[in-house]
């Protein structure tokens, strides 16, 4: 997908509490070798390599928009390569910490990634993913309802995002099967206080309605974007909007 960083980052700071979080869980040993799947602009990137004494983290994102930006945050523990997560499942490496902050949800068919992410773990590694809940955020399930209607239905040719995501108990099977005993699983909302209707819509264009106006041009991409923000307007008409954004939060040590 093509990824503004600008628009991704004008809600950094709502973006980054889940981050934080993760960061907490992190058991932290000296001279880790890490991966950060999804690593985006390579800014939070560095935060956790700064929290790691000696050790050397690499970043990798499928977005050369997004990897434009890292080249501030690189340094002699911190490099950043571009390939997809799928890609570097398949490349031989072992890390002391897999981490991935808000990335893993963009691939497809969790049942066999996440072992084949665990495979990358040492003995003795940890895991550690957080995503969205995307099956129930408000804004994802409106995104895809509304695809279903004409004429934006024919316009997709009958394509929705279904999201990969997984509810939490299955993730906790996952664990359990690649041996894991040692983990912690849990879904948490981040609520986020916006201005208004448009302010949410913004939120979601970086992210969530990419795939759709991605497949869309002119007249109707354009009606569908309003209509979105109509529908948005609707369900959340009264300012300030409190929307109750749904994480899942992963860790596990293997």
């Amino acid at each position: 997908m093509a990824w503004n960083p600008e628009t991704y980052n004008q809600f950094k700071s709502d973006r980054f509490r889940p981050f934080y979080d993760l960061l907490e869980l992190v058991k932290v040993k000296p001279g880790m070798e890490v991966i950060d799947l999804g690593c985006g602009t390579g800014e939070l990137t560095r935060k956790l390599a700064d929290s790691l004494p000696d050790s050397t983290v690499l970043g990798i994102d499928s977005s050369e928009e997004m990897l434009r930006d890292s080249l501030a945050f690189a340094n002699n523990r911190v490099r950043f390569e571009q390939r997809t997560i799928e890609e570097q499942v398949g490349l031989d490496g072992k890390y002391d910490l897999v981490f991935s902050n808000a990335a893993v949800q963009w691939v497809d068919d969790h049942e066999t990634l996440f072992p084949n992410i665990i495979s990358m773990l040492k003995p003795g590694g940890q895991l550690l993913i957080q995503m969205p809940d995307q099956h129930h955020n408000i804004s994802n399930r409106m995104l895809n309802r509304l695809a279903e209607k004409e004429p934006f239905r024919t316009a997709l040719q009958g394509w929705t995002r279904t999201s990969p995501v997984l509810d939490i108990d299955q993730y906790a099977r996952i664990l359990f099967e690649q041996r894991s005993r040692v983990m912690n699983v849990f879904e948490k909302i981040y609520p986020l206080v916006l201005q208004d209707s448009n302010a949410l819509f913004d939120w979601v264009s970086g992210t969530a309605l990419i795939p759709y106006t991605e497949k869309l041009d002119g007249e109707i991409r354009d009606e569908f974007i309003s209509e979105y923000r109509r529908l948005l307007q609707e369900k959340f008409e009264k300012p300030p909007v409190f929307y109750p954004f749904k994480r899942i939060i992963l860790e596990a040590t293997f």
